[in-house]
């Protein structure tokens, strides 16, 4: 099994839940000042997707690459983890994105830099802000989507019913994590780790 494909833990969502919350004013920022369009949003999404393999995510954002402008076979490619089709000037943040889904939120801080260097401090920060929001998706719409889906015969495999009812249960932690998060932003605290 590859590393960034086995599920998440309750640990790991609680930090997962906490690095979004500590970028989601830099994702809306950038949204708003239109250092990522609504495509790139997109492919950073279906990139992170694509390594977490969550299917009521790839669903979702399918549907959200499809209404922004990218064509069915684009989408397909990057489901099918082929960046082909990926504009010149965002594969680095698509490879970034999957390289943040690979290591479980704990990219290497050369990669970062990187980013940051091709993109810049604030257009960097709305790429990892995507990524974050993509990762809290897929890190509680696996288990959820599971559960439902189980009493339709169609679970995940790499799940169990117990693994679901205990990330589920695990929700009753987001909020300690966002508050977590909103203390860290007030002490300035960096927005990411090595």
């Amino acid at each position: 099994m590859k590393f960034g494909k086995k599920l998440y833990t309750v640990k790991e969502s609680y930090w997962i839940f906490y690095n979004g919350v500590r970028t989601l004013k830099y994702f809306f920022k950038a949204r708003r000042n239109k250092e990522i369009s609504p495509q790139f949003t997109e492919r950073i999404m279906l990139a992170v997707t694509e390594v977490n393999k969550c299917a009521i995510c790839s669903y979702a954002h399918t549907k959200r690459a499809l209404e922004s402008g990218m064509t069915a076979e684009e989408i397909q490619n990057m489901l099918s983890g082929i960046m082909d089709d990926v504009p010149d000037d965002e594969v680095a943040a698509v490879m970034f994105a999957q390289h943040y889904a690979d290591t479980r939120g704990n990219p290497t801080m050369e990669s970062w830099q990187r980013i940051v260097q091709i993109y810049g401090t604030s257009q960097a920060k709305g790429i990892l802000g995507s990524i974050r929001m993509i990762m809290i998706g897929n890190t509680y719409g696996i288990p959820w989507s599971s559960f439902f889906n189980r009493f339709q015969g169609q679970a995940d495999p790499r799940s169990s019913l117990h693994y679901e009812l205990t990330m589920i249960l695990g929700t009753l932690l987001i909020p300690v994590s966002f508050i977590h998060a909103l203390i860290a932003n007030l002490l300035k605290k960096p927005i990411i780790s090595f």
